[in-house]
């Protein structure tokens, strides 16, 4: 069965920085950051915006097609860099601030990327790199846009980056640039050429076979994501939304930042999330619209005195990377009578394929396919379309979907089939439509685990821990876990003669990897399960974990 999108949408045939342009031109002093009580304006932001363009074309030598990495937490400076990035005709390489020098490493060395935006708590991760693998970088404290005292509980880095600031950006290191030094230059860019067909974003995505891989997005494929997260609710321009979900990743680079640009409404900012703060801004700023996931509401709604806080204000309340809980929904319902509203999508679709419509939403629920998307459930083997609910591959095509992978041919050869003429993306999710045209998904095709909405794909673990003096083989699945959903477990075979615990190998694995990548529990056995041509039943294990915590073999 076929399921395609009733509704069409015709988008801008421009840059994704026009949007930035447009919006300042028509609403220069209007609110385009709100952040701990502080704010910057449309007109602001695009003034730095242009500012920090002309200085990556004239300081950084970037030139159009040119790959830009942005490693920074949630901040005005993120969106600034951003549409900086863009409006200097190149690329924008987001990287998870959770990530470390190892996993850097590959992403500088794969992108090509040589000049980047860093946030300069960040920056002892990047120094091992500099001069081999980068060569200028911009930092910046988040705190210096804090230009107003404020009673809101402020996270940790908003406290004591100054002292970071001294000590990670010597003066005498010319291929670093703080932040404000590099605005002050005042260069002017060079006029705006990008358009449609240019690269406008490459975010990377961890890999089943260890590396992460780049995801080839064009302005034309960010812009349809970019108008559909905004048209398919119909979210007015005096919307105010809270960013609360990290920036660098697909959901809050679309729906918290790129959308709200395009629509002209108002960003809350979050660097850290803080349930408490977050109820404190909600109230204040009375604030319509959250795209979030279900962690995040879980740790309001269990706030002990959420019931003193004024939360009316919220209109429109969704988000996906998850199912929420059928009881948190229904608690949703009750306090502020609206419906949380699943969607569903991948980096390499650069945010939602599927949405739940806004006033029919079905619970733990992907929706139904969004604007020019077609979607479809086929036999995994046979690529054969299955029939209203049967259990198979969910494919998925439209506008938003990637190029393909940077620099993996092959890998962008298998991401892909064709069905009766139409290129499709295969998800490797498994689920099924039913008979209203929803699609539900029931289990994974492809190992992964998901930790908060965060994907962990084993294989990119395993290589790591391999690396471990002590460790001999290592197999990575999946362990319940009430908060996150899921955490990762660890299988670990020592080597012969080797001591070790579990908190020396958690540790020594915190240095090395992003924190949701961490294994949470660590296993020792004497040997791991395997198949007749010797390689590693992963499933085994999975199904013994499962049956351990009373959940269902499948899951």
């Amino acid at each position: 069965m076929t399921a395609t999108s009733l509704r069409q949408l015709a988008t801008p045939q421009t840059s994704l920085y026009t949007n930035l342009e447009v919006c300042a031109n028509r609403h220069p002093a209007k609110d385009a950051i709100l952040y701990y009580g502080s704010s910057l304006s449309y007109g602001k932001l695009r003034d730095e915006a242009q500012a920090l363009a002309g200085f990556l074309q004239q300081h950084c030598g970037v030139r159009r097609g040119d790959r830009v990495v942005l490693f920074m937490q949630n901040s005005p400076q993120f969106v600034i860099a951003f549409y900086a990035v863009l409006r200097a005709d190149a690329v924008v390489v987001p990287v998870n601030p959770m990530n470390r020098t190892a996993e850097l490493q590959h992403i500088f060395e794969d992108s090509g990327a040589r000049v980047a935006f860093i946030g300069e708590e960040l920056m002892e991760h990047v120094r091992p790199l500099m001069a081999r693998q980068v060569d200028q970088v911009v930092t910046a404290r988040y705190a210096d846009y804090l230009d107003m005292q404020t009673d809101l509980p402020l996270p940790d880095i908003l406290t004591s980056s100054g002292r970071q600031h001294d000590a990670q950006s010597p003066e005498n290191d010319a291929s670093v640039t703080r932040w404000y030094d590099a605005l002050l230059h005042a260069y002017v860019a060079r006029p705006h050429e990008a358009g449609p067909e240019d690269l406008a974003v490459i975010p990377y995505t961890s890999g089943t076979t260890g590396h992460p891989k780049g995801c080839i997005h064009t302005h034309r494929s960010v812009m349809h994501s970019t108008v559909s997260c905004g048209a398919w609710p119909d979210l007015p321009g005096e919307s105010v939304m809270l960013c609360s979900v990290p920036l660098f990743h697909v959901t809050g680079m679309q729906n918290c930042m790129n959308m709200p640009v395009f629509i002209g409404a108002t960003m809350v900012i979050m660097t850290r999330w803080d349930a408490r703060c977050a109820a404190h801004l909600i109230e204040r700023h009375r604030v319509s619209t959250w795209v979030t996931v279900p962690t995040m509401v879980i740790d309001l709604l269990n706030l002990g005195d959420i019931a003193s806080f004024d939360l009316g204000s919220i209109t429109y309340l969704s988000g996906g990377g998850a199912a929420m809980p059928q009881a948190v929904a229904q608690e949703i319902e009750k306090r502020w009578g609206i419906a949380y509203v699943e969607g569903y999508g991948l980096t390499e679709t650069m945010a939602a394929t599927h949405i739940n419509p806004r006033t029919r939403s079905k619970p733990q629920c992907m929706g139904v396919p969004v604007f020019n998307t077609y979607a479809l459930v086929v036999d995994p083997d046979s690529l054969e379309t299955l029939g209203e609910g049967e259990t198979g591959e969910i494919l998925v095509s439209g506008p938003q979907v990637f190029d393909g992978y940077w620099n993996a041919p092959q890998a962008s050869r298998d991401a892909f089939a064709s069905i009766d003429g139409r290129r499709y993306l295969r998800t490797g999710d498994l689920g099924y439509v039913d008979h209203e045209g929803y699609f539900f998904v029931v289990d994974r095709l492809k190992r992964m685990i998901n930790a908060s909405g965060y994907k962990v794909w084993p294989a990119e673990v395993e290589a790591m821990l391999f690396e471990h003096p002590a460790v001999q083989e290592a197999c990575v699945i999946a362990t319940h876990d009430a908060r996150r959903g899921e955490s990762v477990k660890a299988v670990i075979v020592l080597r012969g003669g080797a001591c070790t615990t579990q908190d020396d190998i958690v540790a020594w694995a915190r240095e090395r990897m992003a924190a949701y990548k961490v294994p949470r529990v660590i296993a020792f056995a004497d040997s791991l399960p395997r198949s007749a041509s010797g390689k590693v039943q992963w499933r085994v294990l999975q199904e013994a974990e499962n049956r351990r915590k009373g959940l269902p073999e499948s899951s």
